[in-house]
């Protein structure tokens, strides 16, 4: 399944695309939240769409689209997760994954506009691959598949202010948890309909112009290994979000560094997960 949210910001509606179409979904589900991962809700959506979507309110064209679950209660990043944008960053791919936290408010709507932070000038863009959790995962062992306890992947944005985070006593959350700093979506595919995790496709563009080209094969460390690793250190909760590191074409990592400026446009694509929108302004 295609699970979106659409409507005005705090007033979204849970919504699914099915054969191109978007469908309103909320007679039968409240949102897409921690409750609804919890208490078997893709299963609940599941059997109801399989006698077919007669009576499903069609979304008009246009419609604003939200972030693809309501605010996850928490958000994690690994750092340094690909090769070649270590290389770029003049950083050592660490021997286990490089896990930092980022504030849950910053997750907004794929096409929202995104602030760029007052007197910034290293505002970055990433594009990942965000993985959202389908039921509570802690302690994971080795006997225990990871993917199981993942409800769908999407596109994330882990927007970076470059000096907040590595020139402010290098705490890499102080960067990452400004305003509107991880558009998500526009879908969040589950697994059945994601294609393999580990050949994904990732593209951005700024301005027309190609900066990043990667695939998740590329990773250090794949998504299982993440969810597992993630799950020794704390408990991963329904709807929790984890984005997994970003390939070369940073602003960071160009000689010399180039960052975003108001007015730049960005598109973000990844396999089978659709597309993002967003243009830089500055932050009111």
């Amino acid at each position: 399944m295609k699970l979106l949210r659409i409507g005005e910001p705090g007033r979204e509606k849970p919504a699914v695309n099915v054969n191109g179409l978007t469908l309103d979904v909320s007679e039968i589900v409240a949102d897409f939240d921690s409750s609804f991962f919890e208490f078997d809700g893709l299963d609940v959506l599941r059997r109801r769409l399989a006698d077919g979507t007669d009576g499903l309110p069609i979304v008009e064209s246009g419609t604003r689209i939200g972030a693809p679950i309501a605010r996850p209660g928490q958000v994690w990043c690994v750092g340094v997760n690909y090769a070649d944008h270590a290389a770029e960053s003049d950083l050592t791919v660490p021997g286990e994954p490089l896990i930092f936290g980022k504030a849950s408010h910053t997750v907004v709507g794929p096409n929202d506009d995104v602030y760029i932070p007052r007197e910034s000038t290293k505002t970055d863009w990433e594009v990942e691959l965000g993985v959202v959790i389908g039921k509570t995962a802690r302690y994971l062992g080795a006997d225990e598949n990871p993917l199981d306890y993942v409800a769908g992947v999407t596109i994330s944005h882990d927007v970076s202010e470059r000096e907040w985070q590595l020139e402010h006593v290098g705490q890499w959350i102080k960067g990452k948890s400004f305003e509107r700093f991880n558009p998500l979506g526009p879908w969040l595919v589950t697994l059945d309909e994601a294609g393999d995790l580990n050949a994904l496709g990732l593209e951005l563009d700024i301005n027309g112009v190609p900066q990043q080209r990667g695939n998740t094969s590329a990773m250090v460390f794949d998504v299982a290994e993440i969810v597992r690793y993630v799950s020794q250190f704390t408990v991963l909760h329904p709807g929790d979000l984890i984005n997994t590191g970003t390939p070369a074409g940073v602003g960071l990592g160009q000689r010399p560094p180039r960052y975003l400026s108001a007015g730049d446009e960005l598109v973000l694509r990844i396999d089978g997960l659709g597309e993002q929108r967003q243009r830089f302004v500055p932050a009111p």
